[in-house]
């Protein structure tokens, strides 16, 4: 009996965490490199955007597929609100990038960082072994709705699951008219795991 009124509270304690773990949180300022060499800051280049940021190796095939993928996403829902920035974090990044980019025809800005950059902005501990891509989804108000914990996500690499979430956020904040009044919200479904 004993082992069953412990194993409630360490249910009851867990619990909370785990759901504020997956609350929506202020997404944390992120500053990135571009293919012509400017500094990207990103809370004002996607300011007021629905924003996807994904951390890659230009050289791993998951990374390759999902920047295909996100190009397909941002040339459908760009005129919506979206933007989406892959930012390579290997060794050479600023001389892999553009062959990437070419090579894979991604459609939105790439560019580089280093990987200690990448772990603060994403909440990583140096004594996790992450892997790519790392994915974060920030609604309108620069708030994270999803990302990926250091050991990766399969949702935020699935196609229909990324569209329903993107569409879901795009019509959440949809953008106001030109007389100022905001068009109705709708609230996303979004699924963390």
């Amino acid at each position: 009996m004993r082992t069953l009124a412990s194993l409630a509270l360490v249910a009851a304690l867990t619990v909370p965490a785990v759901f504020a773990e997956n609350a929506p949180k202020k997404a944390p300022d992120f500053t990135f490199t571009d293919m012509s060499g400017k500094q990207v800051q990103l809370s004002t280049a996607a300011k007021g955007k629905v924003c996807v940021l994904t951390f890659i190796l230009t050289t791993c095939p998951h990374c390759q597929r999902e920047s295909q993928m996100l190009t397909k996403m941002y040339k459908e829902m760009a005129p919506r609100g979206l933007s989406v920035y892959a930012v390579a974090v290997n060794d050479n990044a600023a001389v892999l990038i553009p062959g990437f980019a070419q090579q894979f025809e991604v459609g939105f800005p790439v560019g580089f960082s280093s990987p200690d950059a990448m772990m603060s902005f994403m909440g990583f501990s140096p004594m996790e072994r992450w892997v790519v891509p790392q994915v974060t989804v920030i609604d309108r108000k620069g708030m994270i709705r999803a990302q990926s914990p250091y050991s990766g996500d399969p949702n935020l690499q699935s196609e229909t699951y990324m569209h329903s979430l993107l569409d879901g956020l795009l019509k959440e904040g949809a953008a106001t008219t030109k007389t100022g009044a905001k068009a109705t919200k709708t609230t996303a479904s979004t699924h963390h795991q």
